[in-house]
C-alpha cells in the first residue's frame, strides 16, 4: 500500500514538474507540504507520536518509488525527513518534539542537518564549528557547506563542538545570527537546492540542545545508517527507471531492419545493467530488515550504499549509450538521471569511506 501511494504521488505530482525544477534549481515546497499531507515525512516516526510508525524497509520503498521519477526531489525529501526529522525524533525530549515536530511532519516547516564543513567532510571529527556555554545558551561559530535544502530549511540539526565533544543543537530562523549563503550551483540534483548555512556567534537556547554534551556523534552514527540506505534506495530507482527506458527504447527503435535489441552490444546494455539492478534490490532490501533505532548494522548498510551507488549510474550510463543522441537530450530524462546518479556515489559517504568503513570493520570482527 505504501508502494502504491509514494509511485501515485510521484507520477501525478512528482514527474510533472521534475523537468521544470531540475531547470530552475528550485525546490518545490508545495510538494513537501502534499507528501507531510500524505505522511510520507514520519514514517519512521512512533504513531503516538503522529508518524506513521514504520521500519527501515518503509522508508527504503519511499525512497526507491520517488527516485523513479526525480531524485532531485528525492534528495530534498531525505533531507528533511531522515535527516532531519527521524534525527531529530530520536535524539530530541518530549517538549523539543512539542515545539518542533508537528510542522516538520506536516512540511510547513523544512529541516535540514548541518555536518560537512568546507574543510571536513568525511573526516567528521575534523570539524571547526563550535559552540559555547554561556548561561541559559549556546554561542555557535562556524559554517557548514553543501547543506541540501539550506536556502529553505526553517530548522536544521547542527553538529558543533563543546570543549572538543561533538554535540547536536537544532538551530531555527529565530535564532540571532544564524544565516544562509547564496544558491550553489550544481551538476545534478538540482531540484534539493543548497546553501552554506553561516553561525556568526549564533545564539542558541540551552533547551535546544539535543541530548548531552558530547553524545552528538552517537546521534549521527546512528542515523548516518539509515541514510545510507535511502540513499542506496535512491539509486535502485534511478536504476529501474533507466532499465524500463532502455528496454521500451530498444524493442521500438529499428535499425538495419530489426529491433536494435536483437543486437548483441545491446543486448549486453540491456542483461548487464538488469542483472545488477536486482542484485542492488536484493541487498538493499535485505540490510534494511536489519535496521532500526536500536538495531544497528553499518557493515550492511556501508556495503548496500558502496555496490548501488555506482550501479545507478552506470545503469544510466547505459541506458544513454543504448538511446544514442536520444538519450543525450532532455525528452527521456535519462540525462537528468545521470547527471544526478553521480551524487549518491559522493553524499552520505563517499565510495572510499564505506570501503575504509567495511575492511576496518571486517578485519576487526575477524581479528576478534
Amino acid at each position: 500500500m505504501l508502494r502504491d501511494l509514494v509511485a501515485g504521488f510521484a507520477a501525478a505530482e512528482v514527474e510533472p514538474r521534475a523537468a521544470a525544477h531540475d531547470r530552475s534549481g528550485t525546490l518545490a515546497l508545495d510538494l513537501m507540504r502534499k507528501a507531510g499531507e500524505l505522511g510520507l515525512h514520519g514514517l519512521t516516526v512512533p504513531a503516538a507520536a503522529g508518524g506513521a510508525g514504520l521500519d527501515a524497509t518503509a522508508a527504503v520503498i519511499a525512497h526507491h518509488e520517488l527516485a523513479k521519477i526525480d531524485p532531485g526531489f528525492t534528495l530534498a525529501y531525505l533531507a528533511h525527513a531522515v535527516l532531519f526529522v527521524n534525527n531529530f525524533f530520536h535524539a530530541a525530549n518530549d517538549e523539543q518534539r512539542a515545539r518542533y515536530l508537528a510542522k516538520t511532519l506536516s512540511g510547513e516547516w523544512i529541516g535540514a542537518m548541518g555536518m560537512t564543513e568546507p574543510g571536513a567532510g568525511t573526516d567528521v571529527l575534523g570539524m571547526q564549528t563550535t559552540a559555547t556555554r554561556r548561561g541559559d545558551e549556546y554561542v555557535l561559530r562556524g559554517r557548514k557547506t553543501f547543506i541540501t535544502n539550506g536556502p529553505d530549511a526553517h530548522c536544521v540539526l547542527v553538529y558543533a563542538k563543546v570543549d572538543g565533544k561533538i554535540t547536536a543543537f537544532l538551530v531555527d530562523r529565530t535564532c540571532p545570527g544564524f544565516s544562509s549563503g547564496p544558491h550553489i550551483e550544481k551538476m545534478g540534483m538540482r531540484a534539493a537546492p543548497m546553501a552554506e548555512l553561516l553561525f556568526d556567534d549564533c545564539v542558541v537556547p540551552a533547551t535546544n540542545r539535543l541530548g548531552a554534551e558530547g553524545g552528538g556523534m552517537v546521534h549521527m552514527m546512528r542515523n548516518l545508517e539509515i541514510e545510507r540506505l535511502c540513499l542506496a534506495a535512491m539509486s535502485l530507482g534511478i536504476a529501474d527507471r533507466c532499465v524500463d527506458v532502455m528496454l521500451r527504447y530498444s524493442v521500438e527503435r529499428h535499425a538495419f531492419g530489426k529491433p536494435i535489441a536483437e543486437f548483441g552490444q545491446i543486448q549486453r546494455y540491456v542483461a548487464e545493467s538488469y542483472a545488477k539492478t536486482e542484485a542492488a534490490r536484493a541487498l538493499i532490501y535485505a540490510v534494511a530488515r536489519s535496521v532500526g533505532p536500536d538495531r544497528r548494522n553499518r557493515v550492511g548498510t556501508d556495503a548496500a550504499k558502496l555496490f548501488a551507488a555506482p550501479v545507478g549510474k552506470e545503469v544510466a550510463d547505459n541506458a544513454m549509450q543504448v538511446l544514442g543522441g536520444w538519450g543525450y537530450c532532455s525528452e527521456f530524462t535519462v540525462e537528468r538521471l545521470l547527471r544526478d546518479a553521480k551524487l549518491l556515489e559522493i553524499g552520505g559517504g563517499t565510495l572510499e569511506s564505506h570501503q575504509k568503513n567495511l575492511t576496518r570493520d571486517l578485519t576487526r570482527a575477524y581479528a576478534s
